[in-house]
């Protein structure tokens, strides 16, 4: 099926260790409606749709740690279902290597108008969970 121009083919996350991203990614993209999709030595990816998400060890790193403060991907936002989807997944996410940000703001960190939860992992990666209004 031939995608719109513009349309994003997949993302590409370098992270410093494949299992804890494989652990906390896989869980977190499979809740929201992902499928395993390619498994390589040095990464993992899931699919949605015509869309995948990578993580990956490279063996071309030049760093072992993220910094969601310099130039470069700050967070990825993805859409949830409902409010009481998002809530659900926050508080399961707590088990699965993801931690609240802005937890004295929740849900309305990103303003009043804007229900979301903030999500961050053990490698510094920002998530970003979106309910409709």
């Amino acid at each position: 099926m031939e995608q719109p121009t513009g349309m994003p083919h997949h993302l590409e996350l370098w992270v410093p260790d494949l299992t804890r991203a494989a652990n906390t990614f896989g869980w977190l993209l499979e809740t929201l409606g992902y499928e395993p999709y390619q498994t390589w030595e040095h990464g993992r990816s899931w699919r949605l749709g015509s869309f995948y998400i990578v993580v990956e060890q490279s063996p071309a790193l030049t760093t072992r740690t993220h910094d969601r403060h310099r130039p470069g991907l700050n967070h990825l936002a993805l859409h949830v279902e409902n409010r009481t989807a998002l809530e659900t997944i926050t508080e399961e996410a707590k088990k699965h290597g993801w931690r609240l940000m802005f937890a004295d703001r929740h849900p309305y960190a990103g303003g009043q108008s804007h229900y979301a939860a903030f999500l961050e992992n053990d490698d510094g990666f920002e998530v970003e969970l979106v309910a409709p209004a």
